[in-house]
């Protein structure tokens, strides 16, 4: 069955539950090992949200379960569920998974992986993985071609670290939201933000 009501809280609450959920796009289905928590207008630094509500953006102040999908390095697309109240502009990007349906698609549109493992471990290589394009930001799960399904029972050990290659508070990685669950294969390697020497 799926549930969308575990978003409509406030995102660090939201972010680990959908650990072990099931997002599905068309007749490919990713099992989520690995998220990250962004907060809104104002409050977090690292979200794109920060600075105000733009054309580009515009996706996260929608209610509970929007798609905000955007474009990283001018080549990945990476997505966000947008998690509420409604307005609040936060969101949770979906950082790794295990692909559990439509592998053979999955492996046509990630020729380059070597092993399922690497399939959609990491955001860009979920978001091609699973045929998530720029048109479907604003969209939602209750809509199809996406779904998503809560697990039933915890999915294992979940574990929290700094968000990979974001900077938090005065330049450091302070903020430990980036939640995974432990000794998943399909979580990707954590990174440091690279910190700016002032000139």
């Amino acid at each position: 069955m799926t549930v969308t009501s575990p978003l409509d809280r406030p995102v660090l609450e939201a972010a680990p539950l959908l650990l072990g959920a099931v997002f599905r796009s068309g007749e490919v289905a990713v099992r989520i090992t690995e998220v990250e928590a962004y907060q809104g207008q104002g409050q977090d630094a690292g979200s794109h949200a920060h600075r105000g509500r733009t054309a580009r953006n515009n996706s996260l102040w929608g209610p509970p379960g929007t798609l905000y999908v955007y474009l990283s390095y001018g080549i990945h697309r990476c997505l966000n569920l947008v998690c509420g109240p409604e307005g609040t502009a936060s969101g949770i990007l979906l950082r790794g998974g295990e692909v559990v349906d439509g592998l053979e698609t999955a492996r046509a549109r990630r020729p380059t992986a070597r092993r399922d493992v690497e399939l959609a471990r990491g955001p860009g290589r979920l978001g091609t993985a699973l045929g998530v394009e720029l048109t479907d930001d604003g969209s939602s799960i209750e809509t199809p071609p996406f779904s998503l399904t809560f697990p039933i029972a915890r999915p294992g050990r979940i574990t929290t670290s700094p968000r990979v290659g974001v900077s938090g508070h005065a330049g450091t990685d302070a903020y430990p939201w980036r939640f995974f669950l432990d000794g998943e294969p399909t979580v990707s390697a954590y990174r440091a933000a690279a910190l700016r020497r002032p000139r």
